[in-house]
């Protein structure tokens, strides 16, 4: 019997200095929505879906043959998915500089897998999402505006991870199926 299961590539968000501003940020900003789990912060590189223990074998050697050197993301701003006046995401963003060196690592990522059958519906933006929003909650645009330049740190990335996400009623739960560390 084949295993199903819903997967991604992630950087993590591990830096403390950075998961403590991300969590005042939460506690601070007047809006109904549901925070994400200060855990499971993360830059999604590429969504893969659902897919067979044995297609994650060939995922994870895949990966493994990318390289990549560590560099530095700036966390700062804030913006949502769709729009302000209906939102479903709240997210924290990215420096030039290090948002686009994510785009590049994203790219290697979905070249790689590219020949297994995987392709992304749309262009890689840098985001951490903080916030889902289930209910129509109106326009947040005054909220989000004392929030517009907010900076979150910084932190050093020197690996991405290939997640397994199991969705509990309590949210998801990730659990690593491999990990690929920088070269330098």
């Amino acid at each position: 019997m084949k295993i199903i299961m819903r997967t991604f590539v992630a950087v993590e968000i591990s830096d403390k200095k950075v998961i403590d501003s991300i969590s005042k940020f939460q506690s601070n900003i007047g809006i109904n929505a549901k925070a994400v789990n200060l855990d499971n912060l993360h830059f999604t590189l590429q969504f893969l879906g659902e897919i067979s223990d044995d297609k994650a074998n060939e995922v994870k050697d895949a990966l493994a043959k990318i390289e990549f050197s560590e560099f530095v993301v700036n966390f700062q701003g804030i913006g949502v998915f769709p729009k302000l006046k209906f939102p479903r995401v709240i997210w924290i963003g990215t420096d030039n500089e290090g948002g686009n060196k994510l785009v590049e690592l994203a790219k290697k990522v979905e070249n790689t897998l590219a020949p297994l059958g995987f392709t992304s519906d749309k262009p890689f933006r840098p985001h951490v999402t903080v916030f889902r929003i289930k209910n129509k909650i109106g326009d947040i645009t005054r909220e989000m505006k004392k929030f517009e330049n907010a900076e979150f740190g910084s932190q050093k990335i020197i690996n991405f991870k290939f997640k397994q996400s199991t969705l509990t009623p309590n949210g998801p739960l990730y659990s690593d199926l491999g990990e690929v560390k920088s070269k330098s």
